[in-house]
């Protein structure tokens, strides 16, 4: 067996190396060029798997490899060798999502391993996959699982990139999932982190420079992709990224806060990424995609390498998000301000007129003043050409849910007939729609930010951060849940018990027949140019036509009946089916719709 490592800033690498369990020996490393060390086992070293760990110039303790597979006993322990190729697939065959269509215009769902059960495992997840079939999903987007410290956590502080986080299975329960996802017909992306790694049990920068001072970012230091040695830690990214896919069959990445990704180079990472995906796309015979979590509010994301673009297949819209919850809460607070139609990015618009302007523009802020920002944000939308799909639209997110002071989701929030009205317009619009677990049957859970660090330090910094974080928002130090108390994570966790409950079975029911009604009627591209909108800020309705499809809402405070500007309709799907009706009259057909509730209806010209 033979173990390689780019370590260019110590004179001096050692392995401590042996079989689990056994004591491990240290023996020295010969250089091989370019910053990399190697080491080549013997007989005795043949063992099919071993554990190891670095020395950098005799400095105690050994360090666990950057490109590690697995981590058995933590983030700060030895590694372990994991033979990816020895996992018996049965997956053969697989086409890629939506029978080989690709993840656009399916259902995505965003789900966390460690709060999807109580056991919090890949394996206790295998439960309730059948679920998510009946429900409709196309892809699961599996939050990060790269090895953090602690039992508990989100996985955005990761710091084994690539690894799979032991607590979760570790990397042969992650091949199950995914063997077992794809026999039910469900692609797998995986979020990954590349723009930060954690604080604690991150080694990267006593091996080489990893880091740089020349970009700096909200979690300090750059990872290094335009500075000296920067072809090295790109390369550490784009194999990382690689590997998910060949090793793991995975279908796609989400790529977590990729403005933060500093990149002056003449080939941006992203795009050097993307093109290395388009050639492993042919290798496998599969379709492979990047989904951006992008703050930049421009489609030069979604425009291929080719037309001068960063590569991406799709990426996140937290426009549409924003303009739905100031809708159903009222909430103006931060970021909700310039979407409350009262502001310079949007001085003619209401706040249902902010909600239309994203559903056919795609974002608010397009070129226009954010007042949050602080400064002109975005850029225009060519809602000729663009491609809706490439945009993912949401109600509720991981982010959006767990970065409030209590996680409350929007059930909690609005009540389930402005969640369903939402749901309507966000699972029928033309972006790629993305449901957050538990969100289909408005889970009674709340979703919690908690950590588990093992260094005291920090796990009492991050206890008290979080209390004085939120206490500047008028809330009380005792009323903010304790991220380290493992409670925290408990309250997290998803009731499965409640989806057989009446008022929970309904919601569940409502978003099925929704899932159902888009695969139906709304496959292949739509122009956000094809998407109408029509909105009443006084009477609080909203009607959005889809090709075929009409969307009818009402938000407002009194039963309305709504014209559709249409010859004929056929009522589809009512949330309050006794309360809602087809009307007819001189103007045309209209909808009866009762105060907060929703109905989508097939409809003539």
């Amino acid at each position: 067996m033979t173990i390689r490592v780019w370590a260019p800033i110590p004179r001096k690498v050692q392995i401590e190396v042996g079989a689990p369990g056994s004591p491990r020996r240290r023996e020295a490393m010969t250089p091989d060029g370019e910053g990399w060390w190697r080491w080549a086992g013997d007989d005795e070293s043949a063992a099919p798997v071993l554990d190891y760990a670095f020395v950098l110039d005799e400095a105690e303790p050994p360090l666990p490899d950057p490109r590690s597979p697995w981590q058995p006993e933590g983030v700060d322990g030895p590694s372990r060798t994991y033979d990816a190729a020895a996992f018996a697939w049965t997956d053969e065959g697989w086409p890629g999502p939506r029978a080989g269509r690709g993840l656009l215009g399916g259902v995505v769902y965003e789900l966390h391993v460690g709060t999807a059960t109580a056991e919090g495992t890949f394996d206790a997840a295998l439960r309730h996959l059948d679920h998510l079939v009946s429900l409709g999903v196309d892809l699961v987007e599996v939050m990060p699982v790269a090895g953090f410290p602690g039992r508990w956590g989100w996985g955005y502080d990761g710091v084994d990139l690539y690894a799979v986080h032991d607590g979760y299975g570790g990397p042969a329960a992650f091949q199950r999932f995914v063997d077992a996802c794809h026999g039910r017909g469900l692609g797998v992306c995986l979020d990954v982190v590349h723009n930060h790694l954690g604080p604690s049990g991150n080694y990267l920068a006593r091996f080489g420079p990893y880091f740089t001072h020349e970009h700096e970012t909200p979690w300090g230091p750059a990872v290094n992709l335009d500075a000296r040695f920067n072809s090295e830690v790109r390369r550490f990214v784009i194999d990382n990224a690689l590997r998910w896919f060949a090793d793991f069959h995975l279908d796609a990445l989400r790529l977590d806060a990729v403005h933060e990704l500093r990149d002056e180079s003449d080939e941006h990472l992203l795009e050097e990424l993307a093109d290395a995906v388009t050639a492993l796309e042919g290798e496998l015979g599969r379709p492979l995609a990047l989904i951006a979590e992008s703050d930049l509010n421009d489609i030069a994301m979604v425009t291929p390498t080719d037309a001068g673009g960063r590569g991406m297949r799709a990426q996140w819209d937290d426009d549409l998000h924003h303009a739905l919850h100031v809708v159903l809460t009222g909430e103006t607070q931060g970021y909700y301000e310039d979407f409350a139609g009262r502001c310079p990015a949007a001085p003619d618009l209401g706040r249902l007129g902010v909600l239309g302007k994203v559903l056919t523009e795609g974002f608010l802020h397009d070129g226009r003043w954010s007042a949050f920002r602080g400064q002109v944000w975005g850029a225009r939308v060519d809602r000729e050409t663009l491609d809706g799909r490439r945009l993912l639209g949401y109600l509720q997110t991981h982010d959006q849910v767990g970065n409030r002071a209590l996680g409350e989701r929007i059930s909690a929030l609005a009540g389930p007939g402005r969640q369903a009205a939402a749901a309507a317009v966000y699972l029928l619009w033309a972006g790629t729609p993305m449901i957050f677990m538990g969100e289909e049957w408005a889970a009674s859970s709340p979703w919690q930010f908690f950590t588990a660090f093992t260094d005291p330090d920090l796990a009492r910094a991050v206890s008290e951060g979080r209390r004085r974080e939120f206490a500047g928002h008028g809330w009380a130090g005792e009323e903010v849940p304790d991220p380290q108390d493992p409670t925290t994570r408990d309250r997290s966790v998803l009731p499965w018990s409640e989806v057989e409950e009446p008022g929970h079975a309904r919601m569940l029911r409502w978003y099925a027949a929704l899932a159902r009604i888009r695969r139906a009627h709304l496959d292949g591209p739509t122009r956000l140019a094809d998407i109408r909108v029509a909105v009443d800020e006084e009477a609080g309705w909203v009607v959005m036509r889809h090709r075929d499809l009409v969307v009818a809402v009402n938000l407002g405070p009194a039963e309305v009946v709504v014209r559709l500007g249409a010859s004929e309709a056929e009522l589809l799907r009512a949330w309050d089916p006794e309360a809602t009706e087809v009307v007819s009259g001189p103007q045309g057909v209209g909808i009866r719709l009762p105060v907060d509730s929703a109905a989508v209806l097939l409809a003539g010209s």
